[in-house]
């Protein structure tokens, strides 16, 4: 179990999606009418006291038939004792989809896949060849991703991004707009925002998740926050590495826009917000 665990932790992958550089995502009636639930199962900043926090991020996503699980935290046991205390049932997800290949954003998939051995898959194309391999010994499926991808109706990845640690962000279409997801944005919120824009080609609702802005200086924050407004994000909920002094300027500059994210925060967007 320790050698499983230790592969996924190594990574790799490449999947080519011919003509999905601008893929538009779907506007049906019946997508606008049903409830989305957003859940962070897994992060460093706390919320719902009753669960566990630890350094890393997971956000559960349930709409209609699909239950898509967007990276899986640092350790396989916070993770699963968390979704046991939440009363979420980890057989429900079909997809999992990895931001990038830090442990602490990947480390609980063993685990879950332990529960969820059928699930597909969706990583950065720079993942080790090891990865799939891994994948293999629980019987999940591996797709690797270099281009913006359409994952199901709704639900589209920005592709692999950036020089250094490259990590792939998710695009969820929901009656109230698009929300962007992040695990840690290395290559640059904004430059991750800039590349959503111009996949789904209209403004950007919300963003979640970490946004690497820890050892950020105020000036540097500020521009961001700058940019944020400028680019017409009308809510935020920056939650895992985004640190303290961003969070708290955030929460400043947006009011009652900004999202107080943690451990065990539910987010829900229907048509009638």
């Amino acid at each position: 179990m320790l050698k499983r665990s230790l592969i996924f932790l190594v990574a790799g992958l490449a999947f080519h999606s011919l003509g999905m550089m601008n893929p538009v995502f779907s506007e049906s009636d019946d997508f606008k009418n049903h409830l989305m639930t957003m859940t962070i199962l897994y992060d460093n900043n706390p919320y719902d006291h009753r669960l566990k926090t630890a350094w890393g991020f997971s956000c559960l996503i349930e709409f209609e038939r699909n239950t898509i699980l967007f990276d899986t935290g640092g350790d396989g046991r916070t993770l699963l004792e968390n979704v046991k205390i939440l009363n979420k049932d980890p057989k429900t997800i079909n997809t999992i989809i990895l931001s990038h290949i830090h442990g602490d954003h990947t480390g609980g998939l063993g685990s879950l896949l332990r529960e969820k051995s059928n699930a597909k898959i969706y990583v950065p194309g720079s993942f080790h060849q090891e990865f799939d391999r891994g994948g293999k010994v629980y019987g999940a499926t591996v797709v690797r991703v270099n281009a913006p991808l359409e994952i199901c109706p709704g639900f589209h990845s920005t592709g692999e991004m950036g020089h250094g640690i490259k990590e792939q962000s998710l695009l969820v279409n929901t009656p109230k707009g698009i929300i962007l997801i992040t695990g840690c944005a290395h290559p640059g919120i904004i430059e991750i925002i800039k590349k959503a824009k111009t996949i789904v080609r209209k403004d950007i609702y919300m963003v979640i998740g970490g946004w690497h802005l820890s050892s950020a200086g105020e000036r540097e924050i500020k521009g961001i926050i700058e940019a944020f407004l400028k680019m017409g994000i009308q809510k935020v909920a920056p939650c895992h590495c985004t640190g303290d002094r961003a969070m708290a300027m955030f929460k400043d500059a947006y009011g009652k826009n900004f999202i107080q994210a943690g451990v065990g925060k539910v987010i829900q967007i229907d048509g009638s917000m």
